[in-house]
């Protein structure tokens, strides 16, 4: 970002060099430093404060491999809910254990998946024709992913191909989905826009291939979420850009990691922490020597997103309290005066958006480094 100066600059004279101008000092005899003057410390001091308070920029991935906090499914009630809270609040991802998906379906997805990169150039443009955000999408293309070839499906994908455990598997990823945000609309206190109405929502499963390589790379944009499930199936390492910054997880096998796209930061009034785009996987980690699958990687990501038609806002909570009678009555205070309760009521941090236009805005843009919700930030 290009700085700006300060408005108040001193003239120049218009005789600058003149014979009755006297030359300018050399640095030499300068009595101090520029930057040790108390104008230009102002003037630093006030080009600094013109920074937009939410610029962020993430930081390096870290060396260090976090194992992601584990949320068991089948705890009671009140402790699955503390749990997602608790790590959605702080981190904006956990690892889904003791879920329903048999592993063995997993792999035969994976199997149905790999055979999709072996297709033949042409026959994957036909299948797959690209009607953004789905099809197929190259390798060398300028509007890919930056991870080498992707398939971003739906539940009606091309029926010339036998997919049917991947299919099988894209719907129990999304029962598994709309139960967390049934978990995180309870814990939060918002009103799940989704619930019971299958129109409210879109799941894209996104199928991407690894290309060698340690370092978390994300050179194409991403396509906003409210949350994304993968499923672990081999010892594999993942990165993710979360809100402070690129994080580095290894999951459990046979988990599910689930993260908080944009669209649930939203909703939540910015209490849930959110992770940009999809963890992407690591390739080639020579540490990594209990993974035999090296050679070839992929990840399946089940987005569950939204209509392009949806429009985006915060889901206040509903105020907590009695009725309007019971608002305004008043409160005799120990002196004798009175006074009406008032309850404070929450304030929306974010402006309403039209979900079509963010979504292409976030996938085509390709702003790493600025967080497109920052535009509509109250």
């Amino acid at each position: 970002m290009a700085s700006s100066t300060p408005k108040q600059q001193q003239q120049q004279p218009s005789n600058m060099y003149g014979a009755t101008a006297a030359p300018p000092p050399t640095p030499s005899t300068q009595p101090n430093n520029l930057l040790y003057t108390s104008d230009a410390a102002d003037a630093l001091s006030r080009i600094l404060h013109r920074f937009p308070p939410a610029l962020s920029l993430p930081t390096r991935c870290s060396s260090a491999v976090t194992c992601p906090p584990v949320v068991s499914i089948s705890d009671q009630n009140h402790t699955l809910l503390d749990d997602v809270l608790t790590a959605s609040s702080q981190l904006g991802f956990f690892q889904l254990t003791d879920h329903s998906i048999h592993s063995r379906l997993a792999r035969l997805a994976e199997s149905e998946s790999l055979a999709l990169f072996d297709l033949p150039d042409d026959k994957k443009e036909s299948y797959f024709p690209k009607n953004w955000p789905l099809g197929y999408e190259g390798a060398d293309e300028e509007d890919g992913d930056g991870l080498g070839e992707s398939f971003r499906l739906e539940s009606s994908c091309s029926a010339e191909l036998s997919l049917d455990s991947l299919l099988e598997f894209t719907g129990a990823l999304e029962k598994l989905g709309l139960r967390i945000i049934e978990l995180l609309s309870k814990a939060v206190g918002f009103e799940n826009p989704i619930e019971e109405d299958p129109t409210r929502f879109h799941s894209l499963m996104w199928i991407s291939e690894a290309l060698p390589g340690n370092k978390p790379i994300m050179a194409g944009g991403f396509y906003p979420y409210i949350v994304c499930m993968q499923y672990q199936i081999s010892y594999q390492k993942y990165s993710l850009l979360a809100d402070s910054g690129w994080v580095s997880v290894l999951p459990q096998v046979d988990s599910v990691m689930v993260t908080l796209g944009d669209i649930a930061h939203v909703w939540s009034n910015g209490k849930l922490k959110k992770v940009r785009g999809r963890a992407m996987a690591h390739l080639g980690d020579a540490n990594n020597k209990k993974n035999n699958n090296n050679s070839r990687c992929i990840s399946m990501s089940l987005l569950l997103t939204l209509p392009g038609d949806s429009k985006v806002s915060s889901l206040l909570p509903k105020p907590i309290g009695g009725n309007d009678q019971e608002k305004d009555e008043q409160k005799i205070q120990t002196d004798g005066s009175t006074c009406r309760e008032h309850e404070q009521e929450e304030r929306s941090k974010f402006n309403s958006f039209c979900f079509e236009d963010y979504a292409w805005r976030a996938y085509h843009e390709r702003l790493l480094f600025k967080d497109p919700l920052d535009r509509y930030r109250i």
